[in-house]
């Protein structure tokens, strides 16, 4: 039997063979994987007893639920029939996931939607419920990312150009409604790491309108920490701003 050591080994290995290829998926993950992390962790320290806090649990889940739907919807759009048309079958198993993530997704939103519509004395008992729901949705996806990224990549990577993927990857950004983009924005920007922000912003400013680009900064400058936001800055050759004198 195989140590679960050579078998991570192998997935890094994996992994890095992408490494000078264009990865369709690893933004969006990234993304995806913090809004999880940070949904499930409001979930579980909710206080029922505070109104405010579980109508504000009960947005953000929803948010997440309407996220992860969208998603659902834009790869199988985009990415399976790619998938399909040159390697059939590889994406098989991810696309019966996708089903199962819509049943479990609609669980879910009834059950944040309880949190605000239903009786005040089951708050507690209906936030458990959701934290424990949640958890194994999080831990699917998880699992379900891992295998498109250490899977569907290669297979992509194996029969489609560099081009052609930036190609496919425009057009589904270009099908996703400007509520939504903003919502990815929020949770991929903060998460990428310095190359890859680069790279975002490097091409939207070759490729986007001026005031997207300009927008997109703005949210950037609000969203990212100051050390973050200057290495930002230095590589898209920003004009100097004066530092804040302090009070």
């Amino acid at each position: 039997m195989q140590s679960p050591l050579l078998e991570m080994a192998q997935v890094v290995a994996t992994a890095r063979t992408g490494q000078d290829r264009f990865n369709l998926y690893a933004g969006i993950h990234k993304a995806l994987r913090a809004f999880m992390v940070d949904t499930l962790t409001l979930v579980g320290r909710t206080d029922p007893a505070n109104p405010q806090q579980v109508a504000a649990t009960a947005a953000q889940t929803l948010a997440l639920l309407d996220f992860c739907a969208g998603h659902i919807e834009h790869e199988n759009g985009f990415v399976h029939p790619a998938l399909d048309a040159r390697c059939p079958g590889v994406a098989d198993r991810i696309a019966s996931e996708h089903v199962d993530h819509e049943h479990h997704i609609a669980h879910l939103r009834s059950v944040a939607q309880a949190l605000t519509h239903g009786d005040a004395s089951d708050t507690e008992a209906t936030l458990y419920a959701l934290y424990l729901g949640l958890g194994l949705f999080v831990a699917d996806n998880f699992q379900h990312m891992h295998v498109e990224e250490t899977v569907h990549n290669p297979a992509l990577w194996a029969t489609h150009s560099d081009a052609e993927l930036l190609a496919l990857h425009d057009a589904l950004v270009a099908s996703v409604p400007p509520a939504e983009m903003v919502l990815v924005m929020r949770w991929m920007l903060p998460n990428l790491n310095a190359p890859e922000r680069l790279g975002v912003f490097l091409g939207m400013r070759a490729s986007a309108p001026a005031p997207v680009f300009e927008g997109t900064l703005d949210a950037a400058r609000g969203l990212l920490p100051q050390s973050d936001w200057a290495q930002l800055a230095r590589g898209l050759a920003l004009p100097a701003v004066p530092a804040l004198m302090a009070a």
